[in-house]
């Protein structure tokens, strides 16, 4: 039997015997780096047991022209110093990691991983006695269910495609790429917990899932958001001049500062103010999760969108800030006309007025995040309780009855 001492032993040894002096062992780097050169080499000769197959292969990778691929990789004759790293539009190596420029960037990627979650774990026992039941919810309260869902379960997606098919390309950091990763996987994690949600409800997944088609405060949304998609999409979009420079950084505040940082706040709101009242609670315990992972993608975007205007103060002029404030504002707009669909009488200890308030409130703390004078002035939040929900280091669960403070999926902590 072979013991874990006998894999020191080198190839050419004989194990039962005596060990070479160390004298005829050079190990060496430069040694190892010409016998490891030569083995690779080797390796590659046709040998008489090589199906015609393997010889093909072979005779295919002998015609490889390795600085044609290193040409592709931008920057690769060199290594990477941190001034050479940008934001966008940087030639230096994307591969390269390391050394961090933003280190914010490597943090906001490592408390991503730090709370992992999963649909799964949220028990949906009580919320769906609570839907079957006749008298558990008032109609009110089921619509506000079906229309966030109905806008949530798209809304996820939209914003994960435009992750992987526009952002993470257009943006020239590694760093910031390793957390563009993480949430277009955390998007994925929503998509699958309003799908659980649908499921678990055993609601119409055709009427859902297509709301954005069908409903017209819920189509708005979504219509508004692909606007800015559709050419940063496009495979042959690339940055470089002021005009595409320009429309990636619409792309980034449509999606961060108005999708993500103010579509999504009237539907939480509505839901979770529904756990506190000990209805939902399954749901409303997986948005809570959820608005605390959007919390952070906000603050992403946030920072991406400010470093942008600090690496390329020319493209932050007059006409840029007036359309960023014109979309806030649109954002607010149609996001106050859902509040109104989704609630036109008082319910849940709000309305629509509250909401409306609520928004611009939101869209008042948009604009100032990204440099623009408040439009709002004099409004102040009508939910308090809103803003200890997103607070990521609350010691405790905001309905008091689950997890503390969720980690990795295999982790949670209970009550």
């Amino acid at each position: 039997m072979l013991s874990w001492d006998e894999f020191d032993k080198d190839d050419g040894a004989d194990i039962g015997g005596a060990k070479p002096a160390a004298s005829v062992i050079d190990m060496s780097l430069e040694k190892l780096d010409k016998d490891g050169s030569a083995a690779a080499h080797a390796a590659r000769a046709a040998n008489p047991s090589d199906s015609a197959e393997v010889a093909r292969a072979k005779a295919a990778l002998d015609a490889l022209d390795v600085a044609e691929g290193l040409a592709e990789l931008e920057g690769a004759a060199a290594r990477v110093a941190v001034d050479e790293k940008r934001m966008i539009n940087c030639r230096a190596d994307l591969n390269q990691l390391v050394p961090f420029k933003y280190d914010w960037a490597w943090q906001k990627y490592l408390d991503g991983c730090a709370n992992h979650w999963m649909p799964q774990e949220v028990n949906m026992t009580a919320d769906i006695a609570l839907w079957k039941s006749n008298d558990g919810l008032s109609e009110d309260e089921r619509r506000i269910v079906m229309r966030n869902l109905g806008f949530f379960s798209t809304a996820d997606s939209l914003v994960a495609n435009n992750l992987v098919l526009a952002v993470y390309r257009l943006i020239t950091n590694p760093e910031c790429r390793q957390y563009i990763l993480r949430q277009a996987f955390e998007e994925a994690i929503h998509t699958h917990a309003y799908q659980y949600c649908i499921e678990s409800l055993a609601m119409d997944e055709g009427a859902i899932f297509n709301m954005y088609h069908e409903i017209p405060s819920v189509a708005k949304k979504a219509a508004w958001g692909l606007k800015y998609t559709r050419s940063i999409s496009d495979p042959t979009f690339n940055t470089g001049t002021v005009e595409t420079d320009k429309e990636l950084l619409r792309n980034l505040i449509a999606y961060y500062c108005v999708l993500e940082g103010i579509f999504f706040y009237c539907g939480f709101t509505q839901i979770l103010s529904m756990g506190r009242r000990n209805k939902m609670t399954g749901v409303a315990e997986q948005f809570q999760y959820i608005l605390r992972d959007e919390s952070m993608h906000l603050n992403f975007g946030i920072d991406v969108i400010n470093q942008i205007k600090i690496e390329n103060p020319h493209l932050w002029d007059a006409e840029l800030k007036d359309e960023a404030t014109q979309m806030i504002l649109q954002g607010t707009q149609l996001e106050i006309e859902y509040a109104r669909d989704t609630m036109p009488r008082g319910v849940l200890g709000m309305n629509a007025a509250t909401m409306e308030d609520y928004l611009k409130f939101i869209a008042n703390r948009r604009l100032s995040q990204i440099g623009l004078k408040e439009e709002y002035p004099g409004t102040n939040n009508p939910f308090p309780w809103m803003s200890e929900i997103m607070d990521l280091k609350k010691e405790k669960n905001f309905f008091e009855t689950r997890v503390i403070e969720y980690q990795t999926g295999g982790a949670l902590s209970w009550d």
